[in-house]
């Protein structure tokens, strides 16, 4: 789900896909997912690889390896890749697809509106031999004036300027719905400071040697920026990060959208966290005028700004030196990417290889103007028949939470009554917005990429500071069509499902409806459950964050969603380090919910028809094996490791066998008995939805 300001927390892409033995994995990947002419399912005789199961694991003893192990066993991480599985696999055939759009609007330097656009920026960052020859040069203007800096005061104004160049900032800034005025934007502030994956690398033991290897490459990179003593500021910037780690609210903390708004005039901001220049910082950010703030992990703003005060000038001068020249590395020179990627990619997430200059300049693209290449995807690559099929299935999983509602126990009539109204109220956005971006006032010159992708930020920001004079736009996307994931935003009260998620193992209209209700069904019931997980639960129908639940009910939810982030916790992926319960409960509690949902949508579509049986499978059967097949996937141990501390969702083999146990149907399917390894007796397992 979305919260205000901070990451999309929707089905992210965690590992995916066959991989190809050919030199570019992603060559093979298109080829299984454009190979037209079939009539038959993209996966097995009916949507389900079979050959990938490992027969001789028992579903109840590890149903992820039971319905994977075979394609795990075989499976070969691309060495450009930190991952690999079924997600990563269809961003991999976007990426191609990107590219062939990329490649026909730049061989055409007469191209106007957004062509000429796309085409001037893919030519600017394919023109290697033009970033090799500037080498250094484009940072010049931006380091001189970091140099120019003779008072802090002076610096919190370049800080201000974050949101919209390569200068970095203590504290970080949005504009987004105002969670208790949904009509309206908000200015949003955030603790910030870190360059590092999450504060645990800075404070955790077992992160000792990333943070080691952290010093030496900002060390790196000041003295390839040509900045003095970069050794001791290196230092001295790593000291000082660590005090803001210290001080900063753990994801856990951050995921309490109650927690998280704290209204208040830049004067009481001013009062409540002295130290820091906010009127030269709001004022850089084009907002001198704003009256309202919106701060987030409030008790951290006075530490950090006490940090910020007590830090020498030039120390800061350093650093705002080293977030400009890491923020800029992978579009400059090769002594800069090749750093960049070593500690960025390959220390922090294993990544053996870099990736090719045409995938990086589609990342970047995409990143930056991306609905202008969302329009010419949809055209290529989305057809209108599968958008009416998906909203065919997003009201069948709807009548499904309905149901599931009305027959909960633990919840009373006035809380059902209100939950029900939220759901109805509840909007649905398929493939591609009705409205695309205008980015008409944007200036994309093919012979300046450091140029572009500054000016395409200061638009973006430009966008959203304008956007506070007026009334939410709910058309607006937070995705692009090309994007293979889907997100649920509580201040809309939404699901938006991009068009690029839409297509095999997801969703394919030749696959068997059990594994298709196994997929996409159970990702429509994954974003349709954030609205009612332990976040988005704090939001009404309207988007408004308020208090609808009473609080006899309230406790029975949180009693069952401690019990459900203790079973998360007791999991290791890799020795000594455990998933975070408290971190991922949102995204766990979308799983569950999403595959009970699929489950009880496929019954209802029976019509009260028995299932029919393929290659000895029942339909029950064939929906867990469908949610099993679109999380297979394997990750490098770095890249695990940063996952564990830094993102809200549980590894991939976890989203599967983490969720089956608490599902009575499961059992029934496969014949799970005590004493197999993932049995849960009835009273232990979890009943939320």
């Amino acid at each position: 789900m979305k919260t205000p300001l901070l990451a999309l927390a929707a089905i992210l892409a965690l590992a995916v896909g066959p991989v190809s033995q050919a030199a570019d994995p992603a060559a093979g990947v298109a080829r299984v997912w454009q190979s037209g002419g079939s009539p038959g399912p993209k996966f097995g005789p009916w949507g389900f690889d079979l050959a990938g199961r490992d027969e001789a694991v028992t579903p109840g003893a590890d149903f992820y390896d039971y319905a994977n192990g075979h394609y795990l066993k075989e499976l070969v991480i691309p060495p450009d890749r930190a991952r690999w599985g079924m997600f990563d696999a269809l961003s991999a055939l976007s990426e191609e697809r990107v590219r062939d759009i990329l490649e026909k609007a730049s061989a055409d330097p007469t191209a106007t509106g957004d062509q000429g656009k796309i085409g001037a920026f893919y030519r600017a960052y394919m023109d290697e031999a033009r970033a090799e020859a500037l080498g250094a040069r484009p940072l010049a203007p931006r380091l001189s004036r970091i140099r120019a800096v003779q008072t802090k005061a002076q610096l919190a104004g370049l800080m201000g300027e974050a949101a919209k160049s390569f200068y970095g900032a203590f504290f970080t800034t949005a504009t987004e719905v105002d969670a208790k005025d949904p009509a309206h934007y908000a200015v949003y502030l955030g603790q910030g400071g870190l360059s590092l994956p999450d504060r645990d690398y800075y404070v955790e033991p077992a992160f000792a040697a990333q943070k080691a290897k952290y010093q030496a490459y900002v060390a790196q990179m000041l003295g390839l920026g040509g900045w003095a003593n970069p050794e001791a500021e290196a230092a001295a910037i790593v000291g000082m990060e660590t005090k803001i780690a210290e001080a900063s609210w753990t994801r856990a903390d951050q995921r309490d959208p109650t927690k998280i708004y704290n209204p208040m005039s830049p004067a009481k901001l001013a009062a409540a966290a002295p130290g820091f220049d906010w009127k030269a910082y709001l004022k850089a950010a084009d907002l001198g005028r704003a009256p309202r703030l919106v701060v987030e992990e409030n008790s951290a703003f006075p530490k950090i700004a006490a940090i910020f005060a007590a830090t020498p000038l030039e120390t800061l001068k350093a650093w705002e030196a080293f977030t400009v020249i890491d923020a800029a590395a992978p579009l400059l020179s090769e002594p800069f990417v090749d750093a960049h990627f070593a500690f960025r990619s390959k220390t922090l997430s294993g990544q053996e290889a870099q990736k090719p200059r045409w995938k990086r300049a589609v990342e970047t693209i995409n990143a930056d103007v991306g609905e202008a290449v969302g329009r010419a995807y949809v055209a290529a690559y989305f057809p209108p028949e599968a958008k009416a099929k998906m909203l065919d299935l997003v009201q069948n999983v709807r009548a499904a939470l309905a149901e599931r509602i009305r027959r909960v126990t633990w919840m009373s009539d006035a809380t059902k009554a209100r939950a029900l109204q939220k759901l109805s109220m509840l909007g649905v956005k398929i493939g591609y917005p009705a409205k695309w971006r205008d980015y008409s006032r944007l200036a994309i010159a093919p012979d300046d990429l450091v140029g572009d992708v500054e000016r395409s930020t200061a638009f973006e920001w430009d966008r959203q500071v304008r956007r506070l004079r007026g009334p939410v736009d709910r058309g607006e996307w937070d995705m692009t069509p090309q994007t293979v994931n889907a997100y649920y935003d509580p201040t809309k009260n939404e699901i938006v499902f991009p068009a690029a998620i839409l297509q095999p193992p997801f969703f394919d209209a030749a696959a068997d409806p059990a594994v298709n209700y196994g997929g996409i069904g159970g990702v429509i019931g994954h974003e349709m459950t954030h609205g009612f997980d332990d976040e988005g639960r704090h939001f009404d129908g309207s988007g408004r964050l308020t208090e609808w639940w009473t609080a006899a009910d309230s406790a029975k939810f949180v009693a069952q969603t401690k019990r459900l982030g203790a079973q998360y916790s007791a999991f290791e992926p890799l020795p000594g380090a455990h998933i975070k319960g408290d971190q991922t409960m949102g995204e766990n509690i979308a799983d569950l919910g999403g595959l009970l949902l699929a489950l009880d949508a496929y019954h209802s579509s029976l019509g009260g028809r028995p299932a029919p049986a393929l290659d000895g499978m029942t339909g029950e059967q064939r929906v867990f094996l469908g949610w099993a097949q679109v999380w297979r996937g394997k990750e490098r141990e770095d890249a695990l490791r940063r996952q564990l501390v830094a993102d809200v969702h549980s590894p991939p083999k976890f989203r599967v066998d983490g969720v089956i146990r608490n599902i009575d149907g499961w059992y029934a399917a496969w014949g799970v008995k005590p004493g197999d390894p993932l049995y849960v007796s009835p009273d232990e397992r979890v009943r939320i939805w």
